[in-house]
C-alpha cells in the first residue's frame, strides 16, 4: 500500500510516494525521468523497508514557483518529513546519484548507505568523446536548438535509454513509452529556477564512510563507465557491478534485476550484514 504526500521545500511542493514501513530507503531519479522510474524497485523494497520516492522540481507531479534553490535542501526536506529521524539509504541514478553523494559528504549523519547507478559527480574531469559519441551529442544539440520538444525527447531517449554504444530503438515497448512520458513532462515544465548549491565533490570521494554499491551499464557513455570505476575504487569498501547489455537507466530496462541488486546489497551490507565495516575489500 502506498501513500502520496506533497512536501514543502521553499516555494516547491514535492510529490512524494511512500510504500511500506521500517528503515527508510529514498529513491532519487535521473534528470530525464521522475519517480516512476523506480516503480518496481519501490514496490519490491517497500516489502521490507519504508521506500520513498519523490519528484524533484520540474518533474512528475511536483510543483514549484520560480526561485533559486538547493536540490540537497529539497532532499533534506523529504527526509525530515518521512524518515522519522533515522538515517536513510539513498538510491540515486545519474543526477539523483549526485544529490545522494552530496548528502553523504555534507550530511553524513543523515545517510546510512548509498546505491549509485551511473551517478553524476560534480567536479569530475570533462570527458573526451570518441567521434561516434561526439556525433550523437551534436545531433542532440541540434534537436535542442530546433525547439521541437518531441524531437528533443526522441534524441534524449536515443542517448540515455538506448545508450550511445547501442542501436537506436534498442529499448522499446512500455519502458520507452514511460521514458518519453516522464521526460516529456520535464521538457515542457515552466522555468522553476536554478540549483545554486552544487559543490565539487570528485576530490572528496575518499571521505565517504558508508556502505556503497555502484552500478553501471556497459552500453552507457564510456566516460560514465570510467567514472563509476573510479568511484568504486576510491570510496572505501565500495562494491561495483557492471550490468551487461544495459545503458544509463537500467531500472527501466530490467527493474526486477535492479530490485534484486538493491535488496541483496541491503541484506549483505546494511541490515545486519556488515554495514559497519567500511574497510572491507571491494567486490568487483
Amino acid at each position: 500500500m502506498t501513500s502520496i504526500r506533497h512536501i514543502a521545500s521553499g516555494r516547491a511542493e514535492l510529490a512524494t510516494e511512500i510504500a511500506g514501513s521500517g528503515a527508510p530507503v529514498v529513491f532519487l531519479h535521473a534528470n530525464v525521468c521522475d519517480r516512476r522510474m523506480w516503480r518496481t524497485e519501490q514496490d519490491a523494497i517497500g516489502a521490507t523497508h519504508k521506500a520513498i520516492a519523490y519528484d524533484r522540481r520540474g518533474f512528475g507531479g511536483s510543483r514549484a514557483e520560480p526561485e533559486d534553490f538547493s536540490a540537497l535542501d529539497d532532499l533534506l526536506a523529504v527526509l525530515d518529513a518521512t524518515a522519522d529521524g533515522a538515517p536513510a539509504v539513498l538510491v540515486g541514478c545519474s543526477l539523483g546519484g549526485r544529490i545522494a553523494l552530496d548528502a553523504a559528504l555534507r550530511h553524513p549523519a543523515r545517510v546510512r548507505a548509498l546505491v549509485l547507478i551511473a551517478p553524476s559527480i560534480a567536479g569530475a574531469p570533462e570527458p573526451v568523446h570518441a567521434p561516434v559519441v561526439a556525433e550523437l551529442l551534436a545531433q542532440a544539440r541540434d534537436a535542442e536548438a530546433s525547439g521541437d520538444i518531441d524531437r528533443r525527447n526522441a534524441s534524449q531517449a536515443r542517448l540515455w535509454l538506448d545508450g550511445p554504444l547501442a542501436a537506436e530503438g534498442r529499448v522499446a515497448g512500455p519502458a520507452r513509452d514511460l521514458f518519453l512520458a516522464m521526460n516529456g513532462i520535464a521538457l515542457r515544465a515552466r522555468p522553476f529556477g536554478a540549483d545554486q548549491d552544487i559543490q565539487p565533490m570528485f576530490h572528496r570521494l575518499g571521505e565517504i564512510a558508508v556502505p556503497t554499491l555502484v552500478l553501471c551499464g556497459d552500453l552507457d557513455f564510456p566516460h560514465i563507465q570510467q567514472r563509476c570505476h573510479h568511484l568504486a575504487a576510491t570510496v572505501p569498501g565500495a562494491e561495483h557491478q557492471t550490468l551487461a547489455g544495459m545503458g544509463h537507466l537500467p531500472s527501466l530496462e530490467d527493474p526486477a534485476r535492479i530490485s534484486a541488486c538493491i535488496a541483496g546489497f541491503l541484506a549483505r551490507r546494511v541490515d545486519g550484514g556488515g554495514g559497519g565495516d567500511r574497510h572491507a575489500g571491494p567486490a568487483r
